[in-house]
Parts: structure tokens; sequence; C-alpha cells
């Protein structure tokens, strides 16, 4: 874990003004803990009650998802903040029933459906790979399936053909997501979310390779002037992309060290 000498240190400029600072957090694998059924994902009971906490103490506090917006408030369980989902494409404002979707990206739903249902479908249904439907991008996962490795072989042929199809891949742990080629990622969850909001700080909490986007929009954000304060949390766990880990300002141990992040931050 963080000594606690050190994430008080990197956290003080965020508390001297909370106010004036946005808190984002990635939900899989950082405020939910990972699981095999990606369906029965939830956030613990005690963070969800420290993330109200800051929601009432800080300027703004949201969540970044690679699920749709609408899932991923059902696993926090917190309708009253923010959520950005399908890594930019949805914007699902506070208490609001339904998202805003990027119509550009929405006009490509047949095409990614198809690319993911059409393709190699008896070795897709042998292997039992499993296929989440989130609108405009469609998740190929393979975590926990009896053959990993058969459904992972099915899921890159998906894949091979979907580029063909001039479609956009992109890989995370255990999945890939076939996607439209209207640029969007979690730099774009991150503008969208900061739009309108009052505040000079923001931290970014994240845990796979997709969080990188996220850390960049942060840091871009600041060289314009437009952000004083950021911070840049990896959430470290056996599968983090080396990548993530280096770019981090702060590394927590898994939930339970973003748990201990948060309980900071509301002290």
């Amino acid at each position: 874990m963080v000594p606690a000498s050190s994430l008080a240190s990197a956290i003080a400029p965020l508390r001297a003004e909370p106010a004036r600072t946005a808190l984002l957090f990635d939900v899989d694998g950082t405020l939910a803990p990972i699981v095999r059924d990606p369906q029965a994902a939830s956030v613990p009971e005690l963070t969800r009650r420290r993330l109200i906490t800051c929601q009432a103490i800080y300027g703004l506090t949201g969540c970044v998802s690679g699920r749709q917006a609408k899932e991923a408030r059902r696993i926090v369980g917190i309708g009253s903040i923010p959520y950005s989902g399908n890594h930019g494409l949805e914007l699902l404002p506070r208490g609001a029933h339904q998202p805003t979707v990027n119509a550009e990206a929405e006009a490509w739903i047949d095409r990614v459906h198809a690319a993911a249902l059409g393709t190699v479908p008896e070795l897709r249904e042998a292997s039992g790979l499993r296929i989440e439907e989130k609108g405009p991008i469609i998740a190929l996962h393979w975590r926990g399936l009896a053959d990993e490795a058969a459904a992972e072989a099915a899921a890159e042929q998906i894949a091979e053909q979907a580029i063909a199809q001039g479609l956009v891949i992109h890989r995370g742990r255990s999945v890939i997501e076939l996607r439209s080629p209207v640029t969007s990622n979690k730099a774009s969850a991150v503008h969208a979310l900061l739009d309108g909001a009052d505040v000079d700080n923001a931290l970014y909490a994240g845990d796979d390779r997709t969080d990188l986007d996220a850390f960049e929009a942060l840091r871009a954000l600041q060289n314009e002037g437009r952000l004083n304060q950021i911070l840049c949390v990896g959430v470290r766990s056996d599968q983090t992309p080396s990548e993530l880990l280096a770019e981090a300002d702060l590394l927590v141990d898994g939930t339970e060290g973003v748990d201990a992040l948060l309980s900071a931050l509301a002290d």
C-alpha cells in the first residue's frame, strides 16, 4: 500500500481547494473489483459512501467507463453524479434518465454489430466468447471462460475482419472492443465531464491502458493553463499495464487502495 504520508502529500493541493477540484474515476478495476462475470460487478458499499461524501465536498465528482453510461451508473449506484460511458461516446448528466450519444458513432451501430456477430460465428459460438452489446461499441470478453485461449483466438479473428471492414479495435484486459472509426476515448470523456465545470484542479484514477488517454487529457489541460493542479492515479494489480504504472503520478494498490484514497480525500 502507499504510505499514508505519501498519499497525504500527493492530494494536499486538491484538498486545499476542494470546491475548485474535480474527482474523476474509472469504474471497473478502480471503484469496482474485477469479477469473472462483468454483469456481477458492483462498487462496495463503503466505497460508495465515500464517493457520496466526496461529492458533497468537491466541485465535481464523476465517473468514466468503457461500459454504457447507464450500466456504469448501475454498478456505482449513485444517480446524482455524471457518467461518461462507452469511452466518451455517451454522457449521462447527474439525475438524467437517458444519455446523449455521439450521433456520428450511432450511425455505425449496425455495421459494428454485423462485424461482431457475422464473422466466424461457428468458432465464436464454440469458444463461448462473450458478446457485450454497448450501442456503438461491441466488446468481446473471454475472462473466466473454460478455454480462454480459444475464445481469445476467436476474438482476434473477428477483430481482424472488423479492421478490414473499416472499424477500429481496442484491446483491454481479456477484452477486445469493436468500434466505429469515430474518434473517441477516455480523453473525450474527461473533456465532456469537465466542460462547463468551474474547477481549477483535477484528479483521475484508473487501472487500464485506456486510462492513459485520460491522464494525457489532464496533462494537456494543465499545459494549456486550464487546470492548475492535477493528479493521475494508477490503480495497481497483477494485470495493470506497465505503461500506466510508468505514467501515474501516484500508485495505489487495487480497489482497496482507491477506497483509502477516497477516505483521505473525504477526511
